[in-house]
Parts: C-alpha cells; structure tokens; sequence
C-alpha cells in the first residue's frame, strides 16, 4: 500500500445555483413568482421598477451622498424663469400643503373616485385602496350579530361564544378531538348545565342561516325543512328520518312503498314526488355562503389571438418586464465611492440581480416557445373547439422545441393560456388518444366532451347507462370500454343513470 496522486477527468452534472433559481422559477404559477418577486425585491435593494420613485440613497447605502447631487441636476440656466413679483407664492399656499376644500369636493363619499371626478387633487392624498375595502361578514360574526338583541345571562353567552366559535366552515357543530356528542364536551368547558346548552343550541340552529349548529346532515335538513310552511313539509321530514339512503339514490318509487308499509297510510309517487321538491329550497351546507373562501381568479400567462389565418402567441409580461437592477447602484460601483466592504455588498447583490432577471427572461422564452408548439400541434382546437382536440404527449413538444421532456413539464404546470375557445392549463392540450374505427385517433378530453354532450341531450327521465353511451360512441366510431366510460363519468362529475333520473 501507498499514496500517490494521479488525474482523472469526468464529467458530472453541478446544479449551480443559477441552474437552481432557473428551475424554480420555471415550475412556479404566475401568483407564486410574482410573489417570489416581490420577497426578492425586498430583500434586494438593486432591483426595482422604472414607475419607483427613488428614496433618499444615504438611507440605502452609506457613501453614496454624492449621488443624490448627482441625480437631482438643476436645469439649464436658459430654462430657469425668475417668479413674478405680481404671482408670488405666499407661505401659507405652498405646495407641500393640501387644499382640503378641493379635496372634500373631488372626493365625494356617495359616489366612485373616477379619472372624471378627481380633478387636481394628487393621488397620494386620496385614501390607499386597502382602506377602502369593506371586511367580508364571516359565519361568527353573522350569528352572533342576531345575537345581539336578544337578552342573555353570563352562562348563556359563554356557551354561545362557544357554540358559534366551533362551528365549521359549512356550519355544522364538529370537535375533531372529540366522538360523541360535541354539546357535551363544551358544556363542561364553559360549565355550564346541560339545559342550558341545549336551549342555546336550539336558538342559534334557527338564526339565519337556519340549520347552523347541526351535528350531522339528517339534522341540519330537518332544521330547514321545520321552518318552511308547505303542506308537503311533514311528509319530507319523515322522509329524511327513515328513508334517506332511499332519497339519496332517487329511488322514489321504493320510498312510496316503504311508508306505505311503515305508516299505515297510502302514499302515492306523486306524494313523494311533491315532498322530494322542497329538497330544492335546502342548503346542506347552510354555512358555506360565509366561509370567507374567495374565488380564485386565473390570470394567463400567455395569450393565443387570431389574425387573419395565423395565430399568435403573445406572452403576459405584466409586472414582470418592468423590473430592472437600479442605475444609483451601477454608477456607484464605477464612481468608486463605496468602500470595500459596501462594494462586495453591492456586487453581490447586483450578481443574484441579474440571475433572477436571466432566470425570468429564460422561463418566459420557454412559455412563449411551449405554446408556440402546442399551437403547431393543436391548430384544428384552436380554429373549432374541444372535439377536434388532439392526441398529444409531452415528448412531441419537447422533440419540436429541442428540450428535455421535464423541463416542458414544468412549463406546463400551473400555467395558463387565453385562446378563442377559453382558458386552458397548458397541460390540458396533452392527453392519451383512443382508438376510432375510421379516421385517426381521438384525444381523450374530446371523448370526455363527446360523453358530457351525450348525458347533456339525454331524456332526463330516463338517462343514457354506460353500456349505452358505449354504444352510442361507437356509432360515432369511437372505441370506447364500458369501465373507461365509467372512468371518464366520474372525472367530469356526472352521477350514475339511476341518481341523474328525474321525476319532475
């Protein structure tokens, strides 16, 4: 044995930080990376947009006085003019002071702040649009509103708080950490009796939303349906009490059968029918309208127009192309008035500057070429819609555009397109094919839209089975498996034929 040095080459792939930062950005949404954005800016004095208006420098970084003389230039002195004696400003109408007159008549309180209304008075004075917004009423502060008036001892608003605070976003009472009855459980939390928790109870179940404070589904349906005045109503209780499975699947006729049997009482079809319409008026999650979830509005990342015979892709650069590293910055690396250890700062700042506008630049070239490609592919949806769709795989793209599979992924995820036919995920347009008997394949998201255009024009009292859409799709040449038209049902959310039957 003995140690000697030797050379050896090889190759091996060094994910460099660059590479890194590149590879996040590409799979981020347009939400993610706009806030990845922001947390960079605030933590990257160098990078900023040209609409910023710059601050003092001595309080960004210390030694760079001399370019704030340098930004603010006085004007050629050809272009000063001296002030008229006659319009002489007077101290007490300087400008840094605010004309409250005209900013109480621009800014009227019964109508809309508009480019029409606001006259001369500055934006900065008008009030942030934060400060305009009006809070969202929450299921808490809804119930405990109606509360409000009505008189109630110490014992009876603990147990309220309680109550209302354990509600869930759809409005049932639930303890996750808890089985059995949750009222018992909070009754020894707020300690108080039994008979006052129920009474409690009972009162916030028929606040509005009526049924709110219900501990399962039978309950909270019977709350509702005990607050309607309708003739039907009593025989829809009992409904829900015994035969709720039976209403599930919309077997009507077998639920006449079994009251008949259970009551003593004749019931006809048209009994049940009648009573069965009043479940259009119930809301099984009455607490749903005040969860506070709102709706997430998809903004796209790149937009598909037609003009004349061709398509063009333009990319969304909107609030992205106006980032830029700062020029104070750059002139104060080459006017040397920073001393080394603020230097090194600096550079390194201006060093993760730059890979992030690099990274971005290179994620939006690789969008604009994806769904340059997607568009070669799919022309004929883009022209007439969904059943002319194509099958196609991640690897077609990335063999057009000369790019790994992976990375036409990540592109792909989460990343939205504005076509004339709607907004798609880029991943919409790759899909699986399927066999026809004449004529190419079919992507599979046509066949989904041909089966939703199927249940759509069905006779509604006697819905299309699988086994017959199978048929019906063949006639049409698409070969299709009973268990992949099951398969397909169920991802576009169609219940089966004997749950889409109606009677009225």
């Amino acid at each position: 044995m003995e140690l000697k040095q030797s050379l050896r080459l090889s190759q091996t792939l060094v994910m460099t930080p660059q590479l890194q930062q590149a590879i996040k950005l590409l799979q981020l949404s347009r939400m993610e990376m706009l806030e990845q954005i922001r947390e960079e800016m605030e933590s990257n004095p160098l990078l900023e947009t040209p609409d910023e208006i710059e601050g003092d420098l001595s309080e960004k970084a210390p030694g760079e006085a001399s370019l704030e003389a340098e930004n603010l230039e006085a004007p050629p002195h050809s272009e000063q003019r001296e002030p008229d004696t006659a319009q002489e400003v007077k101290p007490e109408q300087s400008p840094a002071e605010i004309d409250w007159d005209a900013y109480l008549n621009s800014y009227q309180f019964n109508e809309p702040t508009t480019a029409s209304n606001r006259g001369s008075v500055d934006m900065e004075d008008l009030p942030s649009f934060e400060a305009n917004m009006v809070k969202r009423e929450d299921l808490y502060d809804r119930l405990f509103e109606q509360l409000t008036g009505v008189h109630l001892n110490d014992a009876e608003r603990r147990i309220a708080e309680l109550i209302i605070g354990n509600l869930d976003d759809d409005g049932y009472l639930k303890l996750d950490d808890h089985e059995g009855d949750p009222l018992i459980h909070l009754c020894s939390e707020a300690d108080v009796p039994m008979s006052v928790a129920t009474r409690m109870l009972r009162k916030i179940q028929h606040l509005d939303p009526v049924g709110c404070g219900a501990r399962d589904l039978v309950e909270c349906l019977l709350l509702q349906v005990q607050a309607m005045k309708d003739p039907a109503a009593p025989l829809l209780q009992l409904i829900i009490k015994k035969h709720l499975k039976l209403l599930e699947s919309k077997n009507l006729p077998a639920i006449a059968r079994e009251l008949s049997k259970s009551e003593g009482q004749a019931y006809t079809l048209e009994d049940v029918v009648a009573a069965t319409r009043l479940l259009m008026r119930v809301d099984p999650k009455p607490g749903r309208n005040y969860s506070g979830v709102e709706a997430q509005h998809i903004t796209p990342d790149v937009f598909v127009h037609k003009v004349g015979d061709e398509f063009h892709v333009v990319l969304n650069d909107d609030g992205l192309s106006k980032l830029r590293v700062s020029d104070a910055y750059r002139r104060a690396l080459r006017g040397g008035v920073l001393d080394p250890k603020q230097k090194e700062f600096v550079q390194e700042k201006m060093r993760s500057a730059q890979w992030l506008l690099r990274s971005i630049q290179q994620r939006q070239r690789t969008i604009h070429k994806v769904t340059e490609s997607i568009v070669k592919f799919q022309r004929e949806f883009f022209e007439k819609g969904i059943a002319h769709l194509k099958p196609l795989i991640l690897r077609d793209v990335a063999e057009d555009i000369g790019m790994h599979e992976s990375t036409v992924s990540r592109v792909t995820t989460a990343k939205y397109v504005h076509t004339p036919q709607g907004i798609y995920e880029l991943k919409y347009f790759f899909n699986s094919s399927i066999a026809r008997t004449a004529g190419e394949d079919i992507a599979s998201e046509a066949v989904k839209n041909h089966i939703k255009q199927l249940v759509a024009s069905e006779n509604p009292k006697s819905p299309y089975s699988d086994q017959k859409i199978v048929e019906l799709l063949r006639a049409q040449g698409i070969e299709i498996a009973r268990r992949t038209v099951a398969k397909y049902r169920e991802v576009l959310g169609v219940l089966p034929s004997s749950k889409r039957k109606k009677y009225f």
